[in-house]
């Protein structure tokens, strides 16, 4: 076998992941928000939204592969809760990082689009589906958290279309899209204000200057 059909098949196994960044700081979104976290960016996606703030995770092959047990270990020994992030994390097979993770006593966290079926050992999904590629399989009705970025006024009526299609335990919120904060939020406010099944979220790891 090929050096490269071997590091092919590695990755199809999960044993081998493409890593853009791993830390350890303060989760800013969401129902986690200011709980101290280590995150696993992992590389490659192909959802491509226009305001992403990670685009250079994108191209998978301009970051290193690293073995799964490798990951799991430096993550361990940071923290019990995992964030595995991206890019979009479930382009890949997480069920060797996730089974390292959660025997190592960690609760494991994804942030996905759910534009990939999901994988691996996950005690918490925050789904954040996007309009051009939008979620597959049961990752709607496994969601524990619903986080909708609002770009514009459309983007409240597709957050109502997919919070249609959660289970009823999920949590719902309305995130503003980080350049277009000052017009959006006041809109976020008076929406949760007027449908306070939703919650409002802000990036708060960006007002505290922080990753």
């Amino acid at each position: 076998m090929s050096e490269k059909k071997e590091q092919e098949l590695l990755i199809k196994q999960g044993k081998m992941l493409p890593v853009m960044e791993h830390f350890y700081t303060i989760q800013g979104e969401g129902f986690h928000a200011g709980r101290a976290a280590y995150f696993i960016r992992l590389a490659g996606c192909d959802v491509g939204c226009h305001w992403c703030d990670v685009k250079e995770s994108w191209e998978a092959e301009r970051h290193p592969l690293v073995s799964a047990q490798a990951i799991a270990d430096e993550a361990l020994a940071h923290s019990k809760t995992i964030i595995i992030t991206g890019g979009e994390p479930l382009m890949w097979n997480l069920s060797i990082l996730t089974q390292r993770l959660k025997a190592g006593g960690a609760r494991t966290h994804i942030e996905t689009s759910g534009a990939h079926p999901l994988s691996g050992e996950l005690d918490w999904i925050c789904l954040s589906p996007k309009k051009i590629k939008r979620p597959v399989g049961d990752v709607l009705l496994r969601a524990n958290e619903l986080k909708m970025v609002i770009y514009n006024n459309n983007d409240f009526l597709f957050a109502e279309e997919m919070a249609a299609e959660v289970n009823r335990e999920c949590l719902l919120y309305l995130q503003p899209e980080w350049s277009k904060r000052d017009k959006v939020i006041p809109k976020i406010v008076d929406y949760v204000l007027a449908h306070p099944q939703w919650k409002a979220s802000l990036q708060m790891h960006k007002y505290l200057d922080i990753r």
